[in-house]
């Protein structure tokens, strides 16, 4: 069914990728959008930058790798590596803000709770201690907190 279903929307001008199971790349993109995400909107920094300054360069390293275990122990296999993808996002043209860079510009509640926050559930889960992504998440709440609650 998923091949048949792919082969038309490829047919249709989509080009699709069948998948019997989409965990492994909604968990690649997960582990991207975790490690890159908050680093960028807490720093400022647009995609690029943040991976060419070696310290936040290095926390998406360690980021990835605390999603990369978490993913193992959950028995997922991903589709991909988000080094790769943070590579290819790193060298796009242009100075591509995250969207939760974006989000933090305008004061508006970002996507945190779904990215490193369910990692850190995961981990929770799995027995896997996840330190980097709950205190990206919680720095992350933070912020949102002082625009509605400064006090």
């Amino acid at each position: 069914m998923v091949q048949t279903l792919a082969g038309l929307m490829t047919r249709s001008g989509m080009n699709t990728v069948a998948l019997e199971d989409a965990r492994g790349a909604q968990w690649t993109k997960l582990i991207f959008n975790a490690s890159t995400n908050p680093v960028g909107a807490l720093t400022q920094l647009h995609h690029g930058g943040a991976t060419r300054f070696s310290d936040t360069g290095k926390l998406f390293e360690d980021l990835i790798v605390e999603g990369e275990t978490v993913a193992k122990a959950l028995g997922i296999q991903l589709h991909g590596d988000p080094r790769q993808m943070v590579q290819k996002g790193a060298n796009a043209p242009g100075k591509h803000r995250a969207s939760m860079l974006q989000d933090v510009l305008a004061k508006r509640q970002t996507e945190v709770d779904f990215m490193n926050g369910a990692i850190v559930r995961w981990g929770e889960q799995a027995g896997i201690p996840t330190p980097l992504n709950r205190a990206l998440w919680q720095l992350v709440k933070g912020l949102e907190h002082s625009w509605t609650d400064p006090d």
